[in-house]
């Protein structure tokens, strides 16, 4: 069916404008990214081929530029278009995070840190630098690889915690394997931390995980 011959209150751009951006799917969001179907399908079934083949927004958007333009109707410019609105994305979640205070706002820190980690094929460890007020100074990441107790040096971290006169500290890392659940490594490593940067009255409000879509909290969970 050709978009025209949609009703005009149902078509994605129209129903966007009356209803918000909650009322649309994650294929008509995708059919406005798209703005043209291609032959035999308008935007909309499209998109909807699109998420079905890749069985997540996820693994579209995480997709490489070979991967990507292997899909029908997709090429470098969409590419190219979807890194930009994603670092956006990114970027304005950093913004909300700097301007709000973090615990007021917990989603805030969750969608950034979820964003940011998610899709890597690697692990990471992330410290966000908090003020007085609860509100980011700054994100870091600290050490790339596989993280252990071996790999997570306490006096660097207390020495960038120091030089960005931070009040607190949020810890973060991925997990490539798309289990969320904490090691025993995890643990012991934010116990490492925590006592490090108690002795310079530094506090650790939390450490997150974030395995795909997941994102569990050391707080939420008592372990903090």
């Amino acid at each position: 069916m050709q978009i025209h011959a949609i009703p005009v209150h149902t078509r994605p751009r129209e129903k966007l404008l009356n209803q918000g951006p909650n009322a649309l799917t994650d294929a008509e969001l995708l059919a406005i990214f798209l703005r043209t179907g291609v032959k035999g399908m308008n935007a909309v079934e499209l998109a909807q081929s699109l998420l079905i083949q890749n069985n997540t927004l996820s693994n579209l958007f995480n997709a490489s530029l070979s991967d990507f333009c292997a899909f029908k109707g997709l090429g470098e410019a969409k590419y190219v278009q979807l890194q930009a609105v994603l670092e956006l994305s990114k970027r304005y979640l950093k913004e909300r995070c700097e301007r709000d205070i973090l615990f007021g706002s917990p989603e805030a820190v969750t969608d950034y840190l979820t964003i940011q980690l998610r899709g890597l094929d690697h692990e990471v460890f992330m410290a966000l630098y908090v003020d007085n007020q609860n509100r980011l100074i700054k994100d870091e990441i600290l050490f790339r690889g596989t993280i252990n107790a071996a790999s997570v040096y306490p006096r660097e971290v207390v020495k960038a915690a120091l030089k960005h006169n931070a009040a607190s500290l949020i810890f973060a890392h991925n997990h490539p394997s798309g289990v969320a659940e904490p090691s025993q490594a995890d643990k012991l490593i934010t116990k490492k931390l925590q006592n490090a940067l108690a002795l310079v009255d530094i506090n650790v409000l939390d450490h997150l995980i974030v395995a795909g879509n997941q994102c569990i909290s050391f707080a939420q969970r008592g372990l903090i």
